[in-house]
Order: structure tokens, then sequence, then C-alpha cells
């Protein structure tokens, strides 16, 4: 991976963190996610979501439920704490201060 899509990575990372904090009981679904990442200056495919969903939870970051095509994901405390930037997780932006 260039370093380049590995800094678009980390930033894909903390955004989906971000939404899924703001979501109510820290969960949202893919679609839901891939959609707003364009809209944070993030653009990345539904399968590259999937790719940084799969990534957080073999992370411990995130939990997800599958039905068929659907995947419904949540947040961990891990993750919530990530999104906050009470904690650093290597290979994910932490967020600036005061944001």
């Amino acid at each position: 991976m260039s370093d380049y899509n590995a800094l678009v990575s980390e930033h894909a990372r903390i955004a989906i963190l971000r939404v899924l904090e703001d979501a109510p009981r820290y969960t949202s679904n893919v679609s839901i996610l891939a959609s707003a990442l364009p809209r944070l200056g993030i653009s990345h495919t539904r399968d590259q979501v999937v790719t940084e969903i799969t990534w957080m939870k073999e992370q411990g970051l995130v939990e997800t439920e599958t039905s068929g095509d659907f995947m419904i994901v949540t947040a961990t405390t891990r993750g919530v704490e990530v999104a906050q930037g009470i904690v650093k997780h290597p290979g994910i932006q932490r967020p600036r201060a005061g944001s």
C-alpha cells in the first residue's frame, strides 16, 4: 500500500468511528457509512468501506452483524475512545484537538 493510500485509510477509519460515535447506540450500516465518507472528503467505495470495517473489527474497534448483503456496524467502547481521541491506535488518524 502506498503512503497516500495508507494515509487515506487512516482518515477513513477515524471518519467511520466518528460517524458511529454520533449515531444512536453507536450503530449504523455500511450504506450510510459509505454515503457519509464522500461528504467528509474521503472517496471510498462501498467495498473499501467494508475493508476498513473488517480491519477495525480485527482490531476490536467495531462489531458487525451481517444479514445477506446487509452489514450493521457498532463501535465498541475502545472504538469510541479512539474516535474521541482518548486513546491512540496504530493505523488510525488521531482526531485534532477540539474537533
